[in-house]
């Protein structure tokens, strides 16, 4: 991102997605946190180890999410962060105890709302650490404006409010901007990995987003359909800087 890393804002993420980390990266850089992952155990200590996150964001459907939290919370107070949050797709009551059993500060079903995700993150590390952090209500990615806290986004055309699913599946877009992000990504992202790639509710909801962004259907300006593979965010290069907001 090009910023210096300011004091307390490191975020670790434990994943089996790098389209997750993506998703995690857009949504954290609302409250100023960098973001870096690992896809394995001995990555993920050795990362922790060498770079002290402050949070940790741990894929519970992972094979060494258990391992790593019990590791993390026997270690706390020795460089391991303060505040874990942990990622769970079941939502029974099974999953919820053994991820609170486990240490877990807190947990955020997947799929979430990037507010959400903010929201815990702020919170936990607050009462973690007892220092306040401020949201940045908004964030630009190439000609896409991303309010979080007023759930809008504004281009040279409109300023739309958005609904839960018109915020993920626009911050979706936005955290790969100029790539293309298939059909099967965003219905696991958005609806979970029940729900069939062929449906035509990602259809629905881009045809809706389009809708309110002013974004000619035909000849879409924002929102590329990409036929056979998915939909693309045309605001140019993925990274994105703070907005004034």
């Amino acid at each position: 991102m090009g910023d210096p890393e300011p004091a307390g804002c490191r975020a670790f993420v434990l994943h089996d997605s790098a389209l997750l980390v993506d998703r995690v990266e857009l949504a954290l850089h609302h409250a100023r946190f960098v973001v870096r992952a690992a896809g394995t155990l001995v990555e993920a200590r050795r990362l922790i180890a060498g770079w002290r996150p402050d949070l940790a964001i741990l894929d519970m459907d992972h094979p060494d999410s258990g391992q790593l939290l019990a590791g993390l919370v026997a270690s706390r107070g020795e460089g391991a962060p303060n505040t874990i949050l942990g990622l769970v797709r079941r939502h029974d009551l099974a999953t919820t105890l053994r991820t609170f059993a486990l240490g877990a500060t807190d947990i955020v079903s997947v799929p979430f709302t990037p507010d959400e995700l903010v929201a815990r993150a702020v919170a936990r590390s607050r009462r973690a650490t007892g220092r306040s952090r401020a949201v940045v209500p908004t964030v630009v990615v190439g000609e896409v404006e991303l309010d979080i806290v007023g759930r809008e986004v504004r281009t040279e055309t409109a300023v739309v409010h958005l609904t839960g699913l018109d915020q993920s599946l626009l911050y979706l877009l936005a955290s790969r901007a100029g790539e293309v992000v298939t059909r099967q990504e965003i219905c696991a992202a958005m609806w979970g990995d029940g729900l069939d790639a062929m449906s035509t509710i990602v259809d629905r909801q881009v045809r809706s987003l389009r809708v309110k962004l002013q974004d000619d259907d035909r000849e879409p300006r924002l929102i590329a359909t990409v036929p056979g593979r998915g939909y693309r965010l045309e605001a140019g290069a993925a990274a994105f800087e703070a907005g004034s907001g």
